[in-house]
């Protein structure tokens, strides 16, 4: 590995958690600010989601989006952030944009799909060099 690759990775990595963060917090202010309007899609939901009520998936997937991209931004647990922001995401394409085509114009799941490709190398990586996490790994973990 080049020298200086490490640090590139690191600010790909960064760059890539401050965009999620910012777009799923949006969202979860939005759930925050609005009505519930998860009755109206409940059962479109996927199993086990569907099993829940849909105020209960309201606040967990408000909860979802305020508190895990806090943690992407700093960079603590971000590959667990970034399963459940990718799990949260699964859900709102499956119950409201799958049918809807490929076209976000039309509701289409198109930014589902680029959540789900911004959040997989986070999810396989980490969160990088510029993180709470590589820190804790540096100067906690000895590693």
């Amino acid at each position: 590995m080049k020298p200086n690759a490490s640090w590139q990775s690191g600010l790909g990595l960064l760059a890539l958690r401050l965009f999620a963060a910012y777009e799923f917090f949006e969202s979860g202010l939005e759930k925050w600010k609005g009505e519930n309007w998860f009755a109206d899609i409940h059962d479109q939901f996927p199993f086990p989601i569907s099993l829940l009520p849909d105020s209960l998936n309201w606040q967990m997937a408000m909860f979802a989006e305020l508190a895990l991209p806090v943690l992407l931004v700093v960079g603590l647990a971000a590959r667990l952030s970034a399963l459940g922001l990718m799990i949260v995401t699964w859900v709102a394409w499956v119950s409201a944009h799958a049918g809807a085509g490929y076209n976000v114009c039309d509701n289409g799941y198109k930014m589902a799909l680029i959540y789900l490709v911004v959040l997989f190398p986070i999810l396989l990586q980490g969160a990088g060099g510029f993180s709470l996490d590589a820190l804790l790994k540096k100067y906690v973990l000895k590693k």
